[in-house]
């Protein structure tokens, strides 16, 4: 997934940042002083940039006479330029912030440099980092070509007050896939509101999880083909039968009805992840403060929803390289920064040194008091990373597609998946 691309949190990212600001945001300076004598460039996308400019004071007090520059794109913007700046050695930033599905792209390319190399020496610190953060970041070569900053544990979100109206225990929904789905036809049955915006999202949920040893989501390791096995087969059979019940709104994520359908109480469910709350309770559906409660997903399934890396360009300035991870280790694998970016940003911290911290304790008041924090520091140890193959988002879009034609009833599921198949083949020869 991509990480579970369609429900992941760049999605989010896009959203909240399509209507606020254009293309290019500007560039944020820390004050030179006299004796500055070198720049560190930092490339960023919204959040990311104003988790580093808190960071400013204390690269400060550490670097006084290095100025510290933060050049800020959009989302989409920002990931485009990284790639021709990738490919052409033109315009390099010293560091790059990159949200997870990017890394494992730029990883085949061969344009980030391997931090296992000196002088970063980045295998080091692999025990302080939830492992499959770090093992997201591992190339095909063995390579580890980015430091996680932060990581989007699944989890699923469901409203208490609607299930108390329908008198289905929340356990009903994390029992299995079967009893999720149970459960959703009895609360739409006895409240009119939806299980879930769009089975979609049980889709992508049911087609990462499970994977054996030598396999990503839609290819394995030879990229040969995945997508006709019992995985895709069970995801879009329990995604079909969720539509057949009229159990979800079709509506997709991040567009208005799917606000609306939080705001209002037609959404009894959403699967996503853990951040999704903080965008809850600050712009999409504020007003349902104390209504909601999070789970384990259905059927104990794990699932990464996006994460944020930092990388280095192999061909960006080598009298800067030691400087950027520097850069890299203030932002990652200090406590302080790594907690400071949770509680203001809820970017859930990839450091487990923070993981003991009285602040997983405490209660989070959106979710009625819920110490929601511990739960998603549990699931997080217990995913896998999923690897990425260049063509995942070529397959998500073909896959989707497919299960679009077996929703409307055109296809069959067998034929879908072997349809899917054939284009994957034909594309993965290229």
């Amino acid at each position: 997934m991509s990480r579970l691309a369609a429900v992941s949190r760049r999605r989010a990212l896009a959203a909240m940042t399509a209507t606020t600001a254009s293309a290019w945001s500007g560039v944020l300076v820390v004050p030179a002083l006299a004796q500055t004598r070198e720049v560190l460039t930092i490339a960023a996308f919204p959040l990311m940039d104003e988790i580093a400019r808190a960071a400013i004071p204390a690269w400060q007090a550490l670097h006084p006479d290095v100025e510290l520059r933060i050049l800020m794109r959009q989302y989409t913007d920002h990931h485009t330029a990284m790639t021709t700046a990738l490919s052409t050695a033109v315009g390099l930033p010293d560091v790059m912030a990159l949200e997870a599905s990017f890394v494992g792209r730029f990883a085949q390319g061969g344009g980030l440099e391997d931090l296992r190399q000196a002088p970063f020496g980045i295998e080091a610190f692999r025990p302080r980092l939830v492992p499959y953060a770090y093992d997201q970041a591992i190339a095909r070569s063995g390579a580890v070509v980015a430091m996680p900053a932060d990581i989007g544990p699944g989890t699923m979100l469901y409203r208490k007050d609607v299930l108390d109206r329908a008198g289905v225990p929340a356990e009903d929904l994390t029992r299995s896939w079967d009893s999720y789905v149970a459960a959703g036809a009895r609360i739409k049955a006895r409240t009119g509101a939806y299980l879930i915006a769009h089975v979609q999202a049980i889709k992508d949920v049911l087609i990462a999880d499970g994977l054996k040893p030598g396999e990503g989501v839609y290819f394995d390791t030879e990229s040969r083909v995945l997508v006709e096995s019992p995985r895709f087969e069970r995801a879009f059979e329990v995604a079909l039968r969720a539509r057949q019940q009229g159990l979800d709104a079709k509506v997709p994520a991040w567009s208005n009805d799917w606000g609306a359908g939080f705001k209002q109480g037609r959404l009894a469910t959403e699967l996503s992840g853990a951040w999704l709350v903080g965008q809850l309770n600050a712009f999409v559906a504020p007003e349902t403060k104390g209504l909601w409660r999070a789970a384990s997903l259905p059927g104990g399934a794990q699932a990464p929803y996006g994460g944020t890396f930092y990388a280095i360009a192999r061909k960006s300035s080598p009298a800067r390289k030691r400087l950027a991870w520097r850069f890299i280790q203030l932002m990652t694998l200090d406590p302080q920064r790594q907690l400071e970016a949770f509680k203001s940003y809820d970017a859930f911290p990839a450091l487990r040194d923070v993981h003991g911290d009285s602040f997983f304790s405490e209660p989070v008041a959106f979710l009625g008091g819920q110490r929601a924090r511990l739960l998603w520091r549990e699931d997080a140890l217990k995913i896998t990373a999923l690897p990425v193959h260049k063509q995942n988002k070529f397959a998500e879009e073909v896959v989707q597609t497919e299960l679009d034609k077996v929703l409307r009833g055109q296809k069959t599921i067998k034929a879908a998946l072997a349809d899917a198949r054939l284009l994957l083949e034909r594309r993965a020869k290229r």
